[in-house]
This record gives C-alpha cells, sequence and structure tokens, in this order.
C-alpha cells in the first residue's frame, strides 16, 4: 500500500493525476479551494471544531484519538462516495497543510485498492503558487472602450479565434459596475476563489505569447484583480474601440432593459452620489416609467465620464483608438486582431 506525495507543480496545470478530491470541511471548501476540486470531507463543520479544541486545550493525542473516533463510523461512506467521484479509482487528495486529515483518507482510500497521491503542504501550497502568477511576466494586450462597445462579446470571440483571452468578468461573474450583477449577486465567488480561478488559467498560456484582457476597474463587483496583476495592466497597451453613442444606447437598452425595475433603482442609488440629485431623479424615474433608453442615457454619461478620467490617467503613448464599424462580431474580432498586430510592429520600432 504506496501513497505517493506530490507538489503542487505536478498537478497545475491539471494534468491525468486522477480526481482532485479536497478533504477539508464544507466551510472550508466553500470559502476557496483548488479550482475543479471536489469536496469529500473527513470531518463536518463541528467536528473539527470539536478537534482542534482538544488539541489546544488538551493535548495533540487526546485531538487524534477523537478524530479516529469521529472519522472510524464513515470509513464506508468515504470510499463509496470516492467510487461515485472517482470510478476509475485515481484521486489526488490534500487538506488544509497535507497533514493528518489527507494522511487518514489516503490510507482509508488506498487500503480498498485507490490509486492514491497526497499534495504536499495542502491547500496552503496551491494558495502560495496562486499568488506567485500575479507575479510572473505577461505580453498584456488591453481590450477597452467606453461602456456599451461590445468589448466582452469581441473578447469572447477571439477566444473563438484561438487567441489567449482573460474574461474578467467572467471569472468574477460580474459585469463590473453598480449594475454588473445583472440581478444576481450571490453568484459572484469569495476574493481567494477568484485568484485562485485566476491564476490557475494564467498558469495555462503560452508567456511568449500576446494575452487579451478586457480593460476593467481595480474592482470588479465584490472581487478584486491582485494588485500585481493590475499594475501590469495599466502599464502595457491598450485598444480602444470607439462607437458611436447612439448604437451603444441601443444594445445597453437592449441588455439591461429587460432587468426587473427593483434592481435598477437599487442600483441608481448605489451610485446617487456621483450622478447628482437631479440625473439621479431622471434616471429612476424613466426606470419606473419604462423608458428603458432614457435611463440608459442618464446614466451612461457618468460611465462615460469615468472612462475618459481613466483614459487619461494612462496617458496617450499606450493607447491606441480603433474606430469600431459594427457588423458582425465575428468580423469585428478579425478587424480587431488585425489592427493588433500594428500594434505589435509599433512596439517593435
Amino acid at each position: 500500500m504506496k501513497i505517493n506525495r506530490i507538489a503542487i507543480t505536478d498537478i497545475l496545470p491539471p494534468r491525468e493525476r486522477g480526481v482532485l478530491l479536497d478533504v477539508r470541511t464544507p466551510a472550508e471548501y466553500e470559502k476557496a479551494h483548488i479550482s475543479c476540486a471536489l469536496n469529500l470531507p473527513l470531518f463536518s463543520n463541528e467536528e473539527r471544531v470539536k478537534v482542534g479544541t482538544t488539541y489546544k486545550q488538551v493535548s495533540k493525542e487526546d485531538a487524534i484519538l477523537l478524530g479516529f473516533e469521529l472519522a472510524g463510523p464513515k470509513f464506508r461512506s468515504y470510499i463509496e462516495t470516492a467510487l461515485q467521484l472517482a470510478p476509475e479509482k485515481k484521486v489526488v487528495l490534500y487538506c488544509w497543510r497535507g497533514g493528518m486529515r489527507s494522511g487518514v483518507m489516503a490510507w482509508a482510500l488506498s487500503l480498498y485498492g485507490f490509486d492514491v497521491a497526497v499534495i504536499e503542504g495542502g491547500y496552503k501550497s496551491y494558495r502560495r503558487w496562486a499568488l506567485e502568477q500575479f507575479e510572473e511576466e505577461y505580453d498584456l494586450l488591453i481590450l477597452g472602450g467606453m461602456t456599451g462597445s461590445h468589448k466582452t462579446e469581441i473578447l469572447k470571440e477571439l477566444k473563438n479565434l484561438k487567441e489567449q483571452t482573460i474574461d474578467l468578468e467572467g471569472l468574477a461573474c460580474h459585469h463590473g459596475s453598480a449594475f454588473g450583477s445583472m440581478g444576481h449577486p450571490e453568484d459572484q465567488p469569495a476574493q481567494e476563489q477568484f485568484e485562485n480561478d485566476f491564476a490557475l488559467l494564467l498558469s495555462q498560456f503560452d508567456k511568449s505569447k500576446k494575452i487579451w484582457v478586457e480593460d476593467e476597474s481595480h474592482a470588479i463587483g465584490r472581487v478584486q484583480v491582485p494588485d500585481a496583476f493590475w499594475r501590469r495592466m495599466q502599464n502595457c497597451s491598450l485598444i480602444e474601440l470607439q462607437m458611436p453613442s447612439e448604437e451603444r444606447v441601443d444594445f445597453l437598452t437592449e441588455e439591461y432593459g429587460c432587468l426587473e425595475p427593483s434592481f435598477l433603482i437599487n442600483s441608481i442609488l448605489r451610485i446617487q452620489k456621483r450622478l447628482g440629485p437631479e440625473q439621479t431623479k431622471r434616471a429612476i424615474k424613466a426606470v419606473e416609467e419604462g423608458e428603458m433608453r432614457l435611463f440608459v442615457e442618464e446614466v451612461l454619461s457618468y460611465y462615460d465620464k469615468m472612462y475618459r478620467k481613466c483614459i487619461l490617467k494612462r496617458g496617450n503613448q499606450n493607447v491606441f483608438p480603433f474606430e469600431l464599424h459594427f457588423t458582425t462580431i465575428h468580423q469585428c474580432a478579425l478587424d480587431v486582431l488585425k489592427f493588433s498586430q500594428n500594434i505589435n510592429l509599433i512596439n517593435q520600432i
């Protein structure tokens, strides 16, 4: 019965080492976990508190005995659940530090015939690895433009064209404004989980090639772009998509006009200090009366003003305006891709 201990770099990016199982408590897993991992907890939330209290107040030995007492009756359940999660009986386990919890689970599963590996250093080693990814060098190209200029849709089409892309709004489950939750604020990941997922994505890129990123604020809803990566975003080239405001209003009216009025009004109230009292009243009245285009025009003037300030902070040397003639998203992506090749030539001069 052999249990392999492997480094976090042996499974990241994910390789064919087996199903990744997090044996920490449901609460620990829910807070944040290694991307792609499934939860097979050795202890419940309450049981872990009991074991931890015993460890601190009595002794390590008593805590271990209590742990076996709590886990013993559940070994059959662990194995049956593991068989459902990993029918090929090949798993990689981790706990907080890669210690007793993963060791006990590894012993039980390997005894039944599972091919088991345990991550050395556990989840803690993954967090160190994840944070290191944001300090790496990347060849970034930012896709910018005022709200409603189809940045997100073009970025997704660039991915379809086999370009390396980072959809920060997708990772954050948020559209990056007071209205960005689209009425579902509970869907956003915790900051730690956002970083975990982001780091895993970065690790899968070819660093010698260009990586497209949509221009975003430091904060995207309740999560923040890691500082090191954010600073890198501010110092690289940005393609600024330029579209007539009328076309942007048309697009945004279609996208946001179908949302619940109560959500839109609450979102307006969150930015009322910046909108000012009169503009806030006009925007709310427009929503109440079903004048969605008017609502978009009132709010868009604020976001356009904010965007201009952000662009001015960058300086002109790294901003490349691109007049977007909208036909289809696919054609727009091709046009932007062709334009980016000119930027590469300029940067090489």
